[in-house]
């Protein structure tokens, strides 16, 4: 048997996908999510799954923090990015971080199961007018790496520091103490290597987390 999860917060383009893949595949099970916190849930609580079609934008994501993410907890697993967001520097950010294929939501049911069943047996895959034009930036990898180790909390933290508050402003915002903030902050700076918010920040903006 075959498992895929699609993790997408759209419940009518999930139900749509997993109509026109069964029939493609044989002996498919497909399990859904609708946030990165469920996606990981389901992850870690069912049995192991062959393939992860993950959207960018779902709840909890934060643009490429969800593929961060999901790679870090499970690296020997293929996802592949289905996305609306389908330009050249998402496409080569998305294969840069690890991903094994990307996969525009306007893509026909018969490419999207050739492009799996491609995944499947080893291969990586990008749409046609993508492959010369992409660029794999793998130093992307190492910072990815530094920003998964950070707590959900330190990331929302961190995401505040980038929108340029105060510890006062964060704190009032998180509702938690300023004590708390620059704690937050301090394990933000040794897990990153950094010594500053703005060097922080600027890991932040490489890989175009906004």
């Amino acid at each position: 048997m075959t498992t895929f999860l699609i993790a997408d917060d759209h419940p009518l383009f999930r139900e749509a996908l997993v109509g026109a893949l069964t029939p493609l595949f044989e002996d498919l099970n497909i399990k859904q999510a609708d946030s990165l916190d469920s996606t990981i849930a389901t992850l870690k609580s069912n049995k192991p799954f062959d393939l992860v079609l993950l959207d960018l934008n779902m709840p909890g994501c934060d643009s490429f923090l969800g593929l961060i993410r999901v790679l870090q907890a499970f690296p020997d697993l293929p996802v592949a990015v289905i996305s609306a967001s389908d330009s050249t520097q998402v496409v080569s950010k998305v294969m840069s971080l690890g991903a094994r294929g990307f996969i525009s939501k306007v893509t026909p049911t018969s490419t999207i199961a050739e492009a799996l069943k491609h995944i499947l047996n080893g291969g990586t895959w990008v749409p046609e007018a993508h492959k010369k034009s992409i660029e794999v930036e793998l130093p992307t990898v190492d910072v990815a790496g530094l920003v998964a180790e950070l707590t959900p909390k330190q990331f929302k933290v961190i995401k505040l520091l980038q929108d340029g508050l105060l510890n006062k402003q964060i704190a009032s915002d998180l509702n938690i103490t300023e004590a708390t903030v620059k704690a937050h902050i301090s394990a933000i700076f040794k897990k990153l290597g950094v010594k500053t918010r703005t060097q922080a920040v600027l890991l932040l903006k490489e890989l175009d987390i906004e």
